[in-house]
C-alpha cells in the first residue's frame, strides 16, 4: 500500500517533469524522491513515470493515476483540517433544543450571528418545552436548550440569556384595550385563556400567583401549552391572555398587548448545558450565547 508521502512525491514530479526541480519543491534531495517513486510504482504495480537521461514523462496509467492522487492528497487534506476544527470547537454539529416563543426573536438572532462567526457549525435546532428539553439533556438527545427556570437537574448548568414582561392580550374591539395599563380588578371574572399546567407549567404557575388570593379571579377558559395557540384564541375573541411580550413578535391581526398592574411579571428563558458534555462545538457555541446574550439587571416596562 502506497503512503500520502509517496503521493506528493509523484505529484511534484508530474507537475514538474523533472526530478531535481520536484525536489528542490519538496525541500528533499534527488535520490531519496525517486526511490518514493519507485515504491509507488511497485506498490501500484505498474510505471507511472517514463525517464531518459534527458526527460521525464507520464505514461498512460501515471497519467490515469495523476487525478486521483491530487484527490486523495486533497481529501486527506481536508480530513485533517476538519478534524483539527472538530477537536477545537470551530466544527462539527449541535443539537439545540427551544421553547416556542424562544422561536420569535432569540433563535433566530442566535442562528444569524453564529453563521457568521462560526460557518462550519452545523445548529439543528428542535422546538421542545422546556421539560421536555431537560430531559433531553439529560438524556443527551440535545446538546443545549433555552428553557423557562424550573426545578434544578443535577449535572445541568444554567445561564440567564432573555428577560421580558409579561402583558395582557386582548381582542382589539375590547373594553381593555382602551386601558394604558391593566389592574388586576379590571380581570375579575373575565374569561382569561391559560397555560397548561403540564406543558406550560412556568407560564401557569406565574399567572395563578399574580392573582395570588384575590376575592374576584379571572374566569380560566381552555389551558393551551403554546403562546401562539393562546393568541388564536384571543384573536377568536374566546377571552384574554397573559403572554410573554415577546409574542408582539407574531403580529396577529385585531390583538393588542397592555402592561400588567405589576412591572415585576417578568419571563425569563436560560440557556442550559450538561457540565459533562464532550462536544467542543456545543462548548464553543454555548460561550458564544453567554458572551453575546446577558439580559439587563432590571426590566422597566413602558
Amino acid at each position: 500500500m502506497f503512503d500520502l508521502a509517496q503521493l506528493r512525491c509523484f505529484v511534484a514530479v508530474a507537475d514538474e517533469l523533472h526530478f531535481g526541480r520536484a525536489a528542490a519543491r519538496l525541500h528533499m534531495t534527488q535520490p531519496p524522491l525517486s526511490r518514493q517513486v519507485q515504491l509507488l510504482e511497485h506498490a501500484v504495480g505498474t510505471q507511472l513515470l517514463e525517464r531518459t537521461s534527458r526527460s521525464v514523462r507520464l505514461t498512460a496509467a501515471g497519467s490515469a493515476f495523476y487525478d486521483d492522487a491530487i484527490a486523495i492528497i486533497g481529501l486527506a487534506e481536508r480530513a485533517a483540517d476538519t478534524a483539527r476544527r472538530t477537536g477545537s470547537g470551530h466544527a462539527g454539529r449541535v443539537v439545540v433544543g427551544y421553547t416556542a416563543v424562544a422561536g420569535y426573536v432569540l433563535i433566530p438572532s442566535l442562528l444569524a450571528a453564529a453563521a457568521k462567526v462560526f460557518p462550519d457549525i452545523d445548529i439543528v435546532l428542535q422546538e421542545m418545552v422546556s421539560t421536555a428539553q431537560l430531559q433531553g439533556l439529560e438524556e443527551a438527545s440535545i446538546d443545549l436548550g433555552f428553557v423557562r427556570p424550573l426545578h434544578a437537574v443535577g449535572g445541568v448548568r444554567h445561564h440567564r440569556v432573555s428577560r421580558e414582561p409579561l402583558m395582557l392580550a386582548v381582542p382589539a374591539k375590547h373594553p381593555l384595550a382602551a386601558r394604558a395599563r391593566i389592574r388586576m380588578q379590571d380581570l375579575a371574572g373575565e374569561p382569561l385563556v391559560m397555560y397548561s399546567r403540564s406543558e406550560g407549567k412556568y407560564f401557569h404557575d406565574k399567572i395563578v400567583a399574580l392573582f395570588g388570593a384575590t376575592a374576584a379571579p379571572p374566569r380560566y377558559v381552555h389551558h393551551i401549552a403554546q403562546t401562539h395557540t393562546i393568541l388564536a384564541l384571543v384573536r377568536a375573541g374566546i377571552g384574554c391572555a397573559i403572554v410573554p411580550a415577546s409574542g408582539q413578535h407574531l403580529r396577529l391581526e385585531n390583538v393588542v398587548f397592555r402592561p400588567l398592574w405589576r412591572a415585576d411579571a417578568i419571563a425569563d428563558i436560560d440557556l442550559c448545558w450538561r457540565e459533562d458534555s464532550r462536544n467542543p462545538a456545543a462548548a464553543t457555541l454555548r460561550r458564544f450565547v453567554v458572551e453575546r446574550w446577558k439580559p439587563p439587571a432590571a426590566l422597566r416596562v413602558r
